[in-house]
């Protein structure tokens, strides 16, 4: 640990997007309140991003639209006119990300490692978190509250949901911890697994098991079709909740769930925070850097395969968060084992 010389008056967290990078921030925040509950922390968000964690207690958040333009850029100026904070927590690594924070006044600017950053991050800091090679990205954005003397261990993952958001879980769910949810979209298609392996999934769930199917998903076109086609594939007729829940809805469900069955994507780190089992399908990434935390053993992370073959390389030698995101490789995962690690589950529950 990286003891401040000061106790930090005011601290800013950098952090716009993904859902599921976003989801994994929030121990970090919780952690660094804890420690420095006088602290007047800021988060700057995506605004999508930020209705998974608006009820986040303690902490003001500025939404910025990365899309937004000179006009974004503009208000972000407005926000933050005449602050300077004691330390700024850049956890994003992208070019364009880091042209945003430089416009943030801040003391201490701490950022990745150097095995960690790229896009010329480093040009954007003065502070670095430890290198861990090989962590979870999950763990690393532990590492930044670490860097200001807070105790990562055991910090509390789960996702405020507020109550109204339950109403909706039990109407869908009325049994809990007996449905099983499948969100088949990644927000990259390359991470997708195939419409006629979650159709034969769903059927043997529900011939197997007797249990509920329910399909989940965000309003996006491609979503749609997609789920669409699983309906059409199937033989059983999964309940259909795509583009129908918000976010707080979505988190709801998850909590009231047997477990999820989707690709890397943020349910699968909702999920995760909240305890709820997830059957992680990994071949375009690795299971063991962004798999849901707390749920690695109920994956099929066929990563390492697709390494030796896409890449000719042993998974290790590849730098890590290397994506494979190539046609055929999602096609390596089976019906077969992805029934062998939901068994595992559903008989326990």
């Amino acid at each position: 640990m990286t003891a401040p010389s000061a106790a930090p008056r005011s601290i800013c967290l950098f952090r716009l997007s993904a859902l599921g990078d976003v989801c994994n921030c929030v121990p970090m925040v919780r952690a660094i309140q804890a420690r420095w509950p006088e602290a007047r922390l800021t988060w700057i968000i995506g605004p999508f991003e930020h209705r998974l964690v608006e009820t986040l207690p303690g902490v003001e958040f500025i939404a910025y639209d990365k899309r937004s333009g000179r006009a974004g850029r503009r208000a972000l100026d407005r926000a933050l006119a005449g602050r300077r904070f004691d330390v700024l927590l850049l956890a994003q690594v992208s070019l364009r990300a880091s042209l945003v924070a430089r416009r943030i006044r801040a003391d201490r600017r701490i950022g990745f490692d150097r095995e960690r950053s790229r896009e010329g991050h480093g040009w954007f800091i003065n502070e670095r978190i430890r290198a861990v090679p090989f962590q979870h990205q999950a763990l690393a954005f532990l590492e930044f509250a670490r860097q200001l003397d807070a105790d990562v261990d055991g910090v509390d993952r789960r996702l405020p949901i507020p109550e109204d958001a339950r109403a909706f879980a039990e109407t869908h769910q009325p049994e809990a911890g007996r449905a099983v949810l499948i969100s088949p979209a990644s927000s990259h298609t390359g991470r997708n697994w195939t419409v006629e392996g979650y159709a034969e999934v769903a059927d043997r769930v529900a011939e197997e098991f007797g249990r509920p199917v329910i399909l989940v998903g965000g309003p996006s076109r491609s979503e749609r079709e997609l789920g669409d086609r699983i309906l059409a594939t199937a033989r059983t007729t999964p309940l259909d909740l795509i583009g129908q829940d918000t976010i707080p809805q979505l988190l709801a469900m998850l909590d009231r769930a047997a477990c999820l069955i989707t690709p890397d994507s943020g349910p699968a780190h909702f999920a995760a925070a909240l305890g709820t089992p997830v059957v992680g399908l990994h071949a375009a990434t690795w299971a063991r850097r962004s798999g849901p935390l707390g749920s690695l053993e109920h994956c099929v992370d066929k990563y390492p395969e697709a390494a030796r073959k896409f890449l000719g390389k042993a998974p290790e030698a590849v730098r890590w968060g290397r994506r494979i995101e190539r046609p055929g490789v999602m096609e390596s995962i089976t019906p077969d084992e992805v029934m062998d690690r939901l068994r595992g589950i559903l008989q326990a529950t």
